[in-house]
Protein backbone atom coordinates (compact mmCIF):
# COMPACT_ATOMS: atom_id res chain seq x y z
CA UNK A 1 0.00 0.00 0.00
CA UNK A 2 0.97 3.64 -0.64
CA UNK A 3 0.49 6.28 2.22
CA UNK A 4 -0.02 9.52 0.40
CA UNK A 5 0.07 12.93 2.64
CA UNK A 6 -0.21 16.38 0.41
CA UNK A 7 -1.24 19.84 1.63
CA UNK A 8 -2.87 20.68 -1.55
CA UNK A 9 -6.37 20.75 -1.21
CA UNK A 10 -7.02 20.76 -4.83
CA UNK A 11 -4.89 17.84 -5.42
CA UNK A 12 -7.29 15.35 -7.65
CA UNK A 13 -5.92 12.45 -5.97
CA UNK A 14 -8.56 9.41 -5.58
CA UNK A 15 -6.56 6.56 -3.89
CA UNK A 16 -6.91 3.16 -5.17
CA UNK A 17 -7.54 -0.11 -2.85
CA UNK A 18 -3.24 0.12 -3.17
CA UNK A 19 -3.42 4.01 -1.80
CA UNK A 20 -4.93 5.92 1.35
CA UNK A 21 -4.31 9.80 0.82
CA UNK A 22 -4.19 12.31 3.65
CA UNK A 23 -5.38 15.54 1.94
CA UNK A 24 -5.45 19.11 3.75
CA UNK A 25 -8.87 20.51 3.87
CA UNK A 26 -10.21 17.28 3.09
CA UNK A 27 -11.33 17.28 7.13
CA UNK A 28 -9.86 19.31 9.70
CA UNK A 29 -6.78 17.65 11.89
CA UNK A 30 -6.35 17.87 15.99
CA UNK A 31 -2.67 18.15 16.79
CA UNK A 32 -0.86 15.69 18.75
CA UNK A 33 -1.64 16.91 22.14
CA UNK A 34 1.30 14.61 23.38
CA UNK A 35 -0.83 12.68 25.88
CA UNK A 36 1.33 9.20 24.76
CA UNK A 37 -2.17 6.91 24.81
CA UNK A 38 -1.48 5.98 21.65
CA UNK A 39 1.68 4.61 22.90
CA UNK A 40 0.19 2.86 25.94
CA UNK A 41 -3.53 2.83 26.56
CA UNK A 42 -4.23 1.91 23.09
CA UNK A 43 -1.39 1.14 21.26
CA UNK A 44 -1.00 1.87 17.80
CA UNK A 45 -3.98 3.95 17.30
CA UNK A 46 -4.41 7.23 18.59
CA UNK A 47 -7.14 8.19 20.86
CA UNK A 48 -8.42 11.36 19.47
CA UNK A 49 -11.06 11.27 16.93
CA UNK A 50 -10.93 13.37 13.99
CA UNK A 51 -9.74 10.51 11.23
CA UNK A 52 -6.81 10.75 12.03
CA UNK A 53 -6.11 8.34 14.43
CA UNK A 54 -5.55 5.87 12.44
CA UNK A 55 -2.25 7.15 11.05
CA UNK A 56 0.49 5.17 12.67
CA UNK A 57 -1.50 1.95 11.67
CA UNK A 58 -1.94 2.98 8.25
CA UNK A 59 2.10 3.56 8.08
CA UNK A 60 2.97 0.12 9.05
CA UNK A 61 0.55 -1.53 6.35
CA UNK A 62 2.26 0.35 3.81
CA UNK A 63 5.37 -0.07 2.29
CA UNK A 64 5.45 3.63 0.44
CA UNK A 65 5.32 6.72 1.79
CA UNK A 66 4.74 9.97 -0.51
CA UNK A 67 5.28 13.54 1.28
CA UNK A 68 3.82 16.45 -1.29
CA UNK A 69 4.31 19.67 0.83
CA UNK A 70 4.85 23.25 0.34
CA UNK A 71 8.28 24.33 1.69
CA UNK A 72 7.85 26.06 5.13
CA UNK A 73 11.12 27.51 6.22
CA UNK A 74 13.03 24.49 5.03
CA UNK A 75 10.15 22.15 6.86
CA UNK A 76 6.63 20.63 6.36
CA UNK A 77 3.80 22.49 6.03
CA UNK A 78 1.86 23.05 8.95
CA UNK A 79 -0.88 20.53 7.94
CA UNK A 80 1.86 17.54 6.83
CA UNK A 81 3.82 18.50 10.35
CA UNK A 82 0.62 17.59 12.05
CA UNK A 83 -0.24 14.02 10.18
CA UNK A 84 3.29 13.37 10.99
CA UNK A 85 2.85 13.89 14.54
CA UNK A 86 0.04 12.13 15.04
CA UNK A 87 1.99 9.01 12.95
CA UNK A 88 3.80 8.44 15.92
CA UNK A 89 2.03 6.06 17.32
CA UNK A 90 4.49 3.72 14.48
CA UNK A 91 6.88 3.37 16.85
CA UNK A 92 7.63 2.21 20.78
CA UNK A 93 8.33 4.86 23.45
CA UNK A 94 11.44 2.82 24.31
CA UNK A 95 14.53 4.17 22.35
CA UNK A 96 17.70 2.72 20.68
CA UNK A 97 20.92 3.90 19.22
CA UNK A 98 21.22 4.18 16.13
CA UNK A 99 24.79 5.74 14.68
CA UNK A 100 25.49 6.92 18.41
CA UNK A 101 21.83 9.04 18.23
CA UNK A 102 19.10 8.41 20.01
CA UNK A 103 15.72 6.50 17.91
CA UNK A 104 12.55 5.24 18.86
CA UNK A 105 12.20 1.23 18.56
CA UNK A 106 9.55 0.20 15.88
CA UNK A 107 6.36 -1.16 16.39
CA UNK A 108 6.05 -2.84 13.46
CA UNK A 109 8.25 -5.09 11.46
CA UNK A 110 7.53 -3.53 7.76
CA UNK A 111 9.77 -1.97 5.56
CA UNK A 112 9.12 1.52 4.83
CA UNK A 113 10.54 3.85 1.57
CA UNK A 114 9.95 7.24 1.39
CA UNK A 115 9.69 10.23 -0.95
CA UNK A 116 9.02 13.77 -0.12
CA UNK A 117 8.17 16.66 -2.99
CA UNK A 118 8.53 19.91 -2.08
CA UNK A 119 7.17 22.82 -3.63
CA UNK A 120 7.18 26.53 -3.74
CA UNK A 121 5.07 29.38 -4.77
CA UNK A 122 8.66 31.93 -5.17
CA UNK A 123 7.52 33.13 -8.76
CA UNK A 124 9.54 30.51 -10.24
CA UNK A 125 12.56 30.50 -8.03
CA UNK A 126 13.95 27.43 -5.95
CA UNK A 127 14.79 27.16 -2.54
CA UNK A 128 18.40 28.33 -1.72
CA UNK A 129 20.51 25.77 -0.57
CA UNK A 130 20.34 26.30 3.35
CA UNK A 131 16.82 25.88 3.18
CA UNK A 132 16.86 22.95 0.86
CA UNK A 133 19.91 21.13 3.14
CA UNK A 134 17.10 21.55 6.31
CA UNK A 135 14.26 19.97 4.62
CA UNK A 136 16.72 16.79 3.48
CA UNK A 137 18.21 16.71 6.65
CA UNK A 138 14.74 17.04 8.50
CA UNK A 139 13.07 14.28 5.65
CA UNK A 140 16.61 11.91 6.75
CA UNK A 141 16.32 12.42 10.30
CA UNK A 142 12.22 11.74 10.20
CA UNK A 143 12.98 8.07 7.63
CA UNK A 144 15.46 7.12 10.20
CA UNK A 145 12.92 7.46 13.19
CA UNK A 146 10.10 5.75 11.20
CA UNK A 147 13.23 2.81 9.71
CA UNK A 148 12.45 4.28 6.66
CA UNK A 149 14.58 4.31 3.31
CA UNK A 150 14.53 7.69 1.73
CA UNK A 151 13.93 7.44 -2.29
CA UNK A 152 13.87 10.94 -3.18
CA UNK A 153 13.80 14.02 -2.09
CA UNK A 154 12.46 16.47 -4.72
CA UNK A 155 11.98 20.56 -5.02
CA UNK A 156 10.35 21.80 -7.43
CA UNK A 157 9.48 25.93 -8.34
CA UNK A 158 5.85 25.69 -8.19
CA UNK A 159 2.97 23.19 -7.18
CA UNK A 160 1.57 22.84 -10.54
CA UNK A 161 4.97 20.82 -11.76
CA UNK A 162 3.57 17.97 -9.84
CA UNK A 163 1.08 17.71 -12.96
CA UNK A 164 2.18 14.56 -14.55
CA UNK A 165 4.96 13.60 -12.76
CA UNK A 166 4.82 9.81 -11.16
CA UNK A 167 5.18 10.27 -7.31
CA UNK A 168 6.62 7.46 -6.36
Amino acid sequence: MMLIITDIPSANLTPSDSEYVFIENDREITPCRGCFKCWIKTPGQCPIDDGFGNTGKLLSECGSLIIVSKLTYGSFSPFVKNVLDRAISYVHPYFRIINNEMHHRLRYGNKLSCSAYFYTDNNGDLPDEAEKNTACRLVNANCKNFGATVNNIIFLDSCERLQGLSLS
